[in-house]
């Protein structure tokens, strides 16, 4: 049994694709899933399991598309592979501000080709940085206004992708952890 984390991608933010976390935590309950816990609304739990994450993946999303809403996409990633990523960080400066500094949580590794049309110097003075599963995205002015993020957006990387900003990420790690 290994603590994992499951990250929706794209419910409540606005008044779209809304999922209450009581009924999140119901749905991995009755998948089996122990110790089920959620953090904020954005669709991060953490609990445990027996199966590998990419199957819990699947099950997740079968799950809420049968029983809570149609479509959603779901990133699993083991509490190992969460240390990981904050150790691998290649921007350590990003993490003083981490209100600024993404994660995009792959559900696949990418070829690093689908991002050569991206060019750093065109979004100076952000940076991004391709990991082994993930994509690092600091946007120093802010993310709301990043032309960074509204690239990597409409970049096809050919698997699901799903942002959380570092704060969140070092919460979940403490979260997997307890």
């Amino acid at each position: 049994m290994t603590r994992q984390i499951a990250l929706l991608r794209g419910i409540n933010v606005g008044k779209n694709n809304r999922i209450a976390m009581a009924d999140l935590r119901a749905v991995l309950g009755e998948l089996g899933y122990e110790a089920v816990k959620t953090h904020l609304i954005s669709g991060n739990a953490i609990f445990t399991s027996s199966k590998p994450p990419r199957a819990v993946a699947e099950e997740v999303a079968q799950a809420i598309d049968k029983d809570l809403l149609a479509g959603i996409k779901v990133v699993v990633l083991s509490r190992s592979e969460l240390a990981r990523v904050i150790a691998d960080n290649p921007l350590p400066k990003a993490a003083d501000d981490g209100s600024k500094f993404l994660v995009l949580f792959l559900s696949a590794k990418i070829d690093p080709a689908a991002l050569d049309d991206l060019d750093p110097a065109d979004f100076a003075p952000e940076e991004f940085r391709l990991g082994e599963h993930e994509i690092y995205v600091w946007c120093r002015n802010g993310i709301q206004d990043s032309k960074l993020m509204k690239a990597l957006a409409k970049q096809d990387l050919g698997v699901t992708a799903t942002a959380r900003n570092w704060n969140t990420v070092t919460r979940l790690l403490e979260l997997a952890s307890t």
